[in-house]
């Protein structure tokens, strides 16, 4: 089954319906926004365009984003929707890889020039509107495509994570892990009402873009900020706006904390707000009572991964809220249950279940499970064991089925809710001639969740024969990290640079000449 039949079904059903907003600003009703995703499928099909064939979708939040991405979705095609932030070396490398046949976005000028592509500039072709540039001249009569027919297993969505090796991994994922998703969703973490007000802070690329389907199911309205983007003072005038608390949003926890303050400044609480669903890094115990205090008992986590779509566990408001009320501070610190349709487990080196309160890695399998990584057998083989996803993450279950993540085993960055995996960013320091080791750990920051760090012992060679005078030592640094701040800029995202450099004469290891990452935190917080 198509997952866009749920937005079929709704449309017919409700089509006078608010379907989506830009800020405060109707653009569609149900009935027009199906026909602007009908129209669009059947042109994107004209082009050449075939069930199967990936689209590359790579833009901000805007709400052309989200009638493209139905539009694919309807014609058969597989979206892959591309986080912003990447660097354009890396945007070009997932093209290529997962051999797409179309890619639309808003800034195509910074991305190396490839051939075979249908490029789509999204600030010359507003598909909110229904409207093209005069060079690709679809019309307001084009074809109104029929949904195309999909099956369960028929990947839909290549939602592309990077790996410790360095390089990307497409998790693919089907229209069946989709539907999946959604159900869990709405039996799970948050009943959906017509009436509610889903607004994309976080990037609809990401786990925002993916409960997309959960709202339209019901005909509720779908908001794009005006901004495009996370906006604190922006989400309180649009919850004000929002009557009898119809507001839903995911968020990041450093985008949770950055409204708690926004909204303390205001002297105001959540009012307007029905639920901030977060997720993608750890929240802290005080971050959440201090949301809990200012904005009222509207938060809800989950825990997922991009190998199973927002789904392994969940902690609900009615849970938080109970916790809260007794006191147990280690269930408000949990990621909750696991959801209706999978199974979750805790699994020692053997992989056999662990007791309660004994920690081990974090195991799941269900029909939200991944169909794989995209021509990656190797890493595949290595994730899925038995039908069971390794997630990496290591946690403990509690007597009565609550998960806490105690640590993750592939020692990724969660910053500002978008994973960073050290090895990347270790290989691109090293190709500096200066460097001749690195190891790159993730330190706790208010702002951000975590920063990137980086330890760094330089080749003497490259000292140039200057005399150890305090002064010029102090100038070096400066050149070099300067230096390793454009080396990163140039090989990866803006937001993988490291926020600090410490220098070190050499990197704790153990008798294998492994880093000891540990010690390296421990050095960090002394």
């Amino acid at each position: 089954m198509n997952i866009l039949k749920l937005l079929h079904e709704a449309a017919r059903a409700h089509p006078q319906r608010p379907a989506l907003r830009q800020g405060l600003v109707l653009l569609h009703d149900y009935a027009t926004l199906l026909r602007a995703v009908q129209g669009t499928a059947g042109w994107l099909l004209a082009q050449g365009l075939k069930p199967g064939d990936r689209l590359v979708l790579c833009a901000g939040n805007r709400p052309d984003y989200l009638v493209l991405l139905y539009a694919a979705l309807w014609a058969g095609l597989a979206v892959v929707p591309v986080n912003t932030k990447l660097h354009a070396r890396e945007v070009s490398f997932i093209v290529k890889h997962c051999g797409a046949r179309a890619l639309a976005s808003d800034h195509l000028d910074e991305l190396e020039p490839m051939d075979g592509l249908l490029l789509l500039n999204l600030d010359k072709c507003a598909f909110d509107k229904f409207s093209f540039d005069e060079h690709q001249q679809p019309t307001q009569q084009q074809a109104q495509l029929a949904l195309q027919d999909r099956a369960a297993d028929d990947l839909a969505w290549l939602f592309y994570t990077s790996g410790t090796t360095g390089r990307p991994k497409g998790a693919q994922l089907t229209h069946g892990n989709l539907l999946a998703m959604t159900l869990c969703y709405r039996s799970d973490v948050e009943p959906v009402s017509p009436d509610d007000e889903v607004v994309y802070a976080a990037p609809l690329s990401h786990g925002a873009g993916l409960y997309t389907f959960a709202y339209s199911a019901s005909a509720a309205c779908h908001v794009v900020p005006a901004s495009g983007g996370f906006d604190a003072g922006e989400l309180l005038e649009l919850a004000k706006a929002a009557p009898d608390d119809r507001l839903c949003l995911f968020a990041a926890p450093t985008m949770v904390t950055r409204l708690v303050a926004e909204a303390q400044r205001r002297a105001c609480g959540g009012d307007g707000i029905k639920s901030i669903i977060y997720g993608g890094g750890p929240m802290y115990l005080a971050d959440l009572q201090r949301a809990l205090d200012v904005l009222g008992p509207r938060l809800a986590q989950i825990y997922g991964q991009g190998e199973s779509p927002m789904t392994i566990t969940c902690l609900t408001r009615a849970e938080i809220a109970d916790a809260r009320l007794r006191g147990d501070h280690p269930r408000m610190a949990s990621v909750g249950r696991s959801h209706s349709a999978v199974e979750v487990r805790v699994v020692d080196e053997q992989g056999l279940p662990c007791l309660a309160g004994q920690a081990g890695e974090v195991v799941v399998r269900g029909p939200t499970v991944m169909k794989g990584y995209w021509d990656q057998a190797e890493a595949t083989a290595a994730a899925l064991r038995q039908d069971w996803l390794y997630t990496g993450d290591i946690g403990a279950f509690d007597a009565h089925g609550f998960l806490t993540l105690l640590d993750r085993s592939k020692d990724v960055i969660i910053s500002g809710g978008s994973n960073i995996y050290p090895r990347e960013v270790e290989e691109v320091l090293l190709e500096h001639p200066a460097v001749r080791e690195v190891s790159v750990i993730g330190v706790p920051d208010l702002q951000w969740g975590e920063k990137v760090v980086a330890f760094v012992v330089l080749d003497e060679v490259r000292r140039l024969g200057q005399a150890p005078d305090a002064e010029i030592e102090a100038e070096l640094e400066a050149a070099l990290v300067a230096e390793l701040d454009t080396q990163c800029l140039s090989r990866i995202a803006r937001f993988k640079r490291p926020k600090q450099y410490v220098r070190l004469d050499r990197l704790p290891k153990n008798h294998n000449g492994k880093v000891l990452k540990t010690e390296l935190r421990a050095l960090y917080v002394t």
